[in-house]
């Protein structure tokens, strides 16, 4: 949340506990990575940010902050409820120093008060009973992206208490968890057990309610693509592309319920007309016929990619020496005026 108004040109101040070392994830490294300067994945979510370090159980450090408090426009907590009013950090307290205070609170459980981290609620809002190739094989998603989604849905909240604010003066008080922001971004898969009682289950890249979408093939000289077939008329123009018309009037794949309903022998046919094809022709013909795919590609391809370049972000920061900071994030016309 921090970072999403720190890009826009907003002046954000990081509280961290100096009597800790800071934020615990200066220290997540992966391995090989220099133990100089703050890590990546801090770099991650903490560009143009100012850091407050500081020690709230002395009154200097405590007096400083709420000085701060007293003429910010919002403040983004996540300290537990009695760490909050330990120290006068809570909302109540906060607003008596500045009624118009936008304050955003983040927890992990709805009615519980335990530690939350992302893999935790992955693992308890469904995520990775769905996510892998089988039920033997677990898997979770490869980013923080519970922690992600409720920043975003905390962002909203704040743009429309920024909004409620400039119509009335009124500050206002928003809370956000983990829990209901995971639960809330389950979409189709939470429908498909609601409405007709199905319980999602790991099917690798595959889509539950559509075939072939995201289905994975390999073509002849290697390369490896997913297919995002969405229609008919999609699946008519890749039979075309392949010269297997005959895919499209069998029985088995004619229509998109008959082909989930026979995925198995639709993905085995598709894949042996497929390795028969190098990528760059069959490429260029789904290009030209609006066939939806994209091309599994690995991470330092993609963050090699123009497109990419143009969102990475960075930034030099001074501690004892001189570091660089880098994240990939919003970057618009709006945001290059600033």
């Amino acid at each position: 949340v921090g970072t999403f108004f720190a890009e826009l040109g907003a002046d954000v101040l990081k509280v961290e506990n100096k009597r800790v070392g800071g934020d615990v994830t200066r220290g997540w490294r992966v391995n090989g990575e220099s133990k100089s300067g703050p890590s990546a994945y801090y770099s991650s979510v903490n560009y143009r940010k100012k850091v407050f370090s500081c020690d709230l159980t002395t009154k200097a450090d405590l007096k400083e902050l709420k000085n701060h408090i007293q003429n910010a426009d919002m403040v983004v907590s996540n300290y537990l409820p009695r760490v909050a009013k330990k120290f006068q950090l809570d909302y109540d307290s906060i607003k008596t120093l500045n009624p118009q205070i936008i304050f955003l609170e983040v927890k992990g459980y709805e009615k519980e008060g335990r530690p939350a981290f992302d893999v935790v609620l992955q693992a308890e809002t469904g995520w990775i009973s769905m996510t892998g190739t089988n039920k033997d094989h677990p898997a979770k998603l490869p980013v923080a992206l519970i922690d992600v989604l409720a920043g975003h849905q905390l962002k909203e909240a704040a743009l429309l208490a920024l909004l409620h604010r400039e119509r009335t003066g009124e500050g206002s008080y928003s809370v956000c968890t983990l829990e209901k922001a995971s639960l809330s971004a389950l979409a189709n898969q939470a429908s498909n057990y609601l409405m007709a009682g199905k319980v999602a289950e790991p099917i690798g890249t595959a889509h539950p309610n559509i075939a072939p979408y995201g289905d994975w093939f390999e073509s002849k000289d290697g390369f490896r693509f997913v297919l995002a077939i969405g229609s008919d008329a999609h699946f008519q123009k890749i039979t075309e592309i392949i010269e297997e018309t005959a895919l499209s009037d069998d029985e088995r794949f004619r229509t998109n319920s008959s082909r989930v309903m026979n995925r198995t022998a639709l993905i085995e046919q598709l894949q042996a007309a497929f390795a028969m094809q190098n990528f760059g022709s069959l490429s260029a013909k789904m290009k030209d016929l609006g066939v939806p795919f994209g091309e599994i590609k690995s991470l330092d391809r993609v963050l090699e990619g123009q497109v990419a370049r143009e969102c990475v972000l960075s930034q030099m920061i001074e501690e004892k020496e001189t570091y660089r900071m880098a994240s990939v994030a919003f970057k618009s016309s709006f945001l290059d005026s600033i």
